[in-house]
């Protein structure tokens, strides 16, 4: 499939509500991100805000995305920041996701910020986004998805007006600091299990709702599955530092066994 065929039926896909499965890149290592794009995975995310990757991996991460054929590029953006964002989508991204969102002002201006004028700010220098995007402004306007992280007490509070800003496609649940943020001393902290949960059943919600996408980050394949048939329709499977970790160890346990 082409390109900017790929990108339009992702773009569907999201806006419908379809499921979609993605991976979660943090490293600049372009040929590692193509052989990932190239598993089946829908879309790869970068991260650059808490990735291990400065501008440049962005743009070489999405053009090892790009040579996969198969998966769209999306980009974790560091933060809620016309230039960060008019950036990461010239760069070539398909859409971005922006971390702490508070509020639906806090939205509306990542919305505004990846849509050109007259419905945005987004300066006009599409670079490379303008081979699968546009390059008219109004057809970049109509393809470009942005997400809103839900992530903190005011986030979550305010889900319900977040999800109904005009021109957002989705939010996007951050785990970790969702964790804290309802009262949890670390990630993954079973003090709080049932207010995460509580809170995640709350954000599915709102944006069935609102009708629009409600992704999440997951650490493994499993929860993924448990994710999308509690309501979520995109999700993320761990990282790819993650899974380096994983396997390194994995491999020196059987190596080392007779050891024991």
């Amino acid at each position: 499939m082409m390109t900017s065929e790929l990108v339009t039926a992702f773009t569907g896909r999201i806006r419908s509500r379809e499921p979609v499965i993605g991976y979660w890149s943090t490293l600049d290592a372009p040929m590692a991100t193509e052989r990932i794009s190239r598993l089946g995975y829908d879309f790869v995310t970068l991260d650059a805000q808490h990735g291990l990757l400065g501008y440049s991996g962005i743009l070489h991460g999405l053009l090892a995305i790009d040579a996969g054929q198969t998966a769209v590029g999306l980009v974790r953006v560091e933060n809620n920041d016309l230039t960060a964002i008019g950036k990461a989508l010239d760069a070539g991204a398909v859409g971005v996701i922006v971390p702490l969102v508070n509020t639906a002002a806090d939205a509306a201006a990542a919305v505004a910020a990846t849509k050109y004028p007259p419905v945005g700010g987004r300066s006009y220098g599409p670079a490379r986004s303008a081979l699968r995007i546009g390059p008219v402004p109004a057809e970049a306007n109509a393809e470009t998805l942005v997400f809103a992280m839900i992530e903190t007490p005011d986030g979550l509070a305010n889900v319900q007006a977040i999800c109904a800003t005009a021109g957002l496609d989705g939010i996007f649940v951050g785990p970790s600091d969702l964790t804290i943020a309802v009262g949890g001393s670390y990630p993954g902290d079973p003090a709080v299990a049932t207010e995460f949960n509580a809170a995640l059943e709350t954000i599915a919600a709102a944006a069935a709702a609102a009708g629009v996408a409600a992704g999440i980050y997951t650490p493994s394949g499993d929860i993924a599955a448990q994710r999308l048939r509690q309501g979520y329709t995109f999700v993320t499977i761990a990282s790819d530092l993650t899974h380096l970790e994983q396997a390194a160890a994995a491999h020196l346990a059987a190596a080392t066994a007779d050891r024991q």
